[in-house]
């Protein structure tokens, strides 16, 4: 059985809202777009590019998915281009029935995805953090790829935000791996729910 991994780039404080650049999620108001670029190296690519290596198809919320679909189809034959074009994708959706982009299926809610762990070795999730909030709620995560960027915002789109729902342990599930710019990897795998109510005065 394969595994769904879930790609985020994210602020220290947790925000993943629009990493690539001012105009690409301004939803909300969000006007502080294009926060990943300053701290981008030779090695933090190589690290994305692996991840992107690895994939065998591409699982999007419908916003990224519009984001997606309207970039890199036009991107000729850039190696992330070419692969992304080339793979299955997939987007859940309620309202789209006959995505454009060649090579995605639409599937209605998350319950869809969980066949796909039988099709594929390694479904990855970029970005669309609401569907990531979906799918850790249903249980269908099993690893959390967050690239952590030295910068805190303040406000934007978070995916632990104020209605995730059921409180939820991680463990490592390899070390760390921090890039010269200040980012750092951080690979985890759901460890069950959190354990709360320790009393550290005994």
């Amino acid at each position: 059985m394969g595994i769904i991994s879930v790609d985020l780039f994210i602020t220290l404080d947790g925000v993943y809202q629009g990493p690539g650049g001012p105009e690409e999620d301004e939803s909300s108001g969000f006007a502080l777009g294009g926060w990943q670029g300053r701290y981008l190296d030779e090695e933090n690519g190589a690290a994305i590019g692996e991840g992107i290596d690895r994939m065998d198809a591409l699982l999007l919320g419908r916003r990224t998915y519009d984001i997606f679909s309207a970039y890199w189809p036009y991107r000729g034959d850039e190696p992330i281009a070419v692969k992304f074009n080339a793979m299955p994708k997939f987007v859940v959706s309620r309202t789209l029935a006959d995505p454009g982009w060649e090579g995605t299926t639409a599937l209605a809610d998350v319950e869809q995805v969980r066949p796909l762990k039988d099709r594929f070795e390694d479904i990855h999730v970029v970005g669309s953090g609401d569907l990531a909030r979906s799918l850790l709620a249903a249980g269908l995560v099993d690893r959390l790829n967050l690239y952590v960027y030295p910068v805190a915002l303040g406000s934007g789109k978070r995916l632990f935000d104020g209605d995730f729902g059921v409180p939820a342990a991680f463990s490592l599930a390899q070390p760390p791996r921090v890039f010269p710019n200040g980012a750092m990897l951080l690979v985890y795998s759901p460890a069950g729910e959190a354990v709360t109510g320790f009393d550290m005065s005994k």
